[in-house]
């Protein structure tokens, strides 16, 4: 009983975090929502459920899960904005140092989303 607690607990902040990442730039959405399916499952059945079946994010969980791959779309979208981010950085005159801190984790971070294997959104 303690363990599901803890894991629910751990899942519920995950959560709360992914839930900000889709709002502030730089933190990230996709890792905290796998952070949270994983601790849901292992402590409440309807939330890992729910979050398995979202109309949003369950097809991308499920990928994830069945095969560690990412839909071509998603890719886009998540290249595309780590683009439009590094740019917007640019055009607001941050520092060198912040700009170049910011490419080499946002490349990385686009390598890593492009050489996931390729799979079609997996559906309900």
């Amino acid at each position: 009983m303690f363990k599901r607690i803890i894991w629910l607990t751990f899942g519920m902040l995950a959560l709360g975090l992914a839930i900000l990442g889709a709002i502030l730039p730089l933190l990230p959405t996709t890792p905290f929502l796998l952070l949270a399916t994983y601790a849901f499952a292992r402590s409440s059945k309807r939330l890992h459920t729910w979050l398995t079946e979202h109309r949003i994010f369950g097809g991308l969980i499920r990928n994830w899960q069945k095969n560690g791959s990412i839909d071509r779309k998603t890719k886009l979208i998540s290249v595309s904005t780590m683009v439009g981010l590094l740019a917007l950085s640019w055009a607001l005159d941050v520092r060198p140092l912040v700009l170049i801190i910011q490419a080499v984790v946002l490349t990385c971070s686009a390598i890593f989303v492009l050489t996931r294997p390729d799979a079609e959104l997996d559906q309900p």
